[in-house]
């Protein structure tokens, strides 16, 4: 099957990046020795649909290893870096993604990686599961799981199953412990600020910082923005996640307030229109506005183009649209992703644990094939806590362990 890459020619800087990103996933490293010697994925189509840079085709290697046929795409076209497609088509993988590809064609590649009949789905956002229930209902049998990457794609993922759509069982790779206290936390919080700091070059220190969200991924993203400097303010539709910022020590208000105050927003919250057309009228001159959720729809950027007078591009990645009361606003990466679209994600070591998680949960679904009583399945404690100790151990860390008689009095 031949793949839809932008040039083959670039797989040599792709290989140097891919190659960068081995020396620093440890645990994927590991998993990648067991599987060439077990083969869990022999015979099996997997069809994956995650960013599509270095980190994630470490881990389409990893898949390979492990015997599968790999058919792989991105899961936002500007975060697609076209030398790491290249260096994966190069090792026979079948690759479509290009980077700032259009909607259309964005979907004609999701179609690609469906339409070979795929046994398991590795997603990041939701787009390979809903497609194959929406266009490719006569797959769905050949199917024995998927595993889910971010909160957007579990809400999409609880949203089917409520509605008895979702026909094969999913992993939710997101919700365990090893991925969101560390990738949606750290990971997000150091990328973020990566991806606004070297499209911008601008101080963050002594600046407003809004944050919409104060999930894991917003405590990241306000946590760093605190330590370089900023005078950080949450907005939050959560009473509980609003009471665990005052306590953090930021300050809480409505987006509406916070908007007249912000020099920087970061909107991490899986929801829509969360600044729209009120809150730019409302914002300083110069505001920058940028979104770490997986859609562009955070920051209303199609609104925000329909109102301004004037628009321009004031630097690589970054719009400047000014509007009726003389006001310009600065949007980084058209309002996708900005820690993927304007830079190069979440760290290495990070993403190691995130990837160990999809891996061995992949092989968890082979391995209890027809055994799962539920659509919806959490990350088996066994594979968090496994992850976690491969992780210690590479760090030189040992912790202790229970007594027979500590795990009777705990347990019984």
């Amino acid at each position: 099957m031949a793949s839809h890459i932008q040039n083959p020619c670039l797989w040599e800087s792709g290989e140097l990046k891919i190659r960068w990103v081995r020396d620093h996933m440890p645990l994927l490293d590991g998993i990648q020795k067991e599987f060439e010697k077990t083969k869990p994925f022999e015979g099996l189509k997997i069809a994956l649909s995650v960013h599509l840079e270095a980190k994630t085709a470490h881990l389409c290697e990893v898949f390979a290893s492990g015997g599968a046929t790999m058919y792989v795409t991105g899961s936002n076209p500007l975060s697609t870096q076209d030398d790491v497609a290249a260096a994966l088509a190069r090792q026979g993988m079948n690759v479509f993604a290009i980077h700032g590809c259009s909607e259309e064609d964005y979907f004609k590649d999701i179609r690609s990686v469906l339409e070979v009949g795929p046994n398991i789905i590795i997603d990041d956002g939701g787009d390979l599961v809903t497609t194959i229930h929406n266009e490719f209902p006569q797959l769905l049998s050949g199917v024995i799981g998927g595993c889910e990457e971010t909160t957007t794609g579990i809400l999409r993922l609880k949203a089917m199953a409520a509605d008895d759509r979702l026909q094969f069982p999913m992993m939710l790779v997101n919700d365990a412990d090893c991925k969101h206290l560390f990738d949606n936390r750290y990971g997000t919080g150091q990328s973020v600020w990566d991806g606004i700091n070297r499209t911008t070059n601008l101080i963050v220190a002594g600046k407003d910082v809004v944050v919409a969200g104060y999930g894991w991924c917003g405590k990241g993203v306000a946590m760093r923005a605190k330590g370089m400097g900023a005078n950080v303010i949450i907005t939050e539709v959560d009473p509980i996640k609003a009471m665990e910022a005052v306590m953090d020590g930021f300050k809480v208000m409505p987006m509406r307030e916070a908007a007249a105050m912000g020099d920087i927003f970061v909107t991490v919250t899986g929801c829509a229109d969360v600044i729209g057309p009120e809150e730019f009228l409302r914002m300083k001159d110069g505001a920058i506005c940028c979104n770490a959720g997986h859609f562009d729809v955070e920051v209303a950027v199609a609104r925000l183009k329909a109102m301004a007078v004037s628009e321009r591009p004031a630097r690589n990645n970054i719009q400047a649209y000014t509007l009726e009361n003389g006001r310009t606003i600065y949007i980084l990466a058209e309002g996708r992703l900005v820690n993927l679209a304007a830079g190069d994600g979440h760290p290495a070591e990070i993403m190691d644990m995130s990837f160990a998680i999809q891996a061995l949960s992949a092989k968890y679904l082979v391995d209890n094939k027809g055994r799962f009583s539920h659509m919806l399945n959490n990350v088996p404690r066994e594979v968090d806590q496994a992850i976690a100790l491969r992780k210690l151990s590479h760090w030189g860390v040992s912790i202790d362990t229970l007594t027979p008689e500590q795990q009777k009095y705990l347990f019984g």
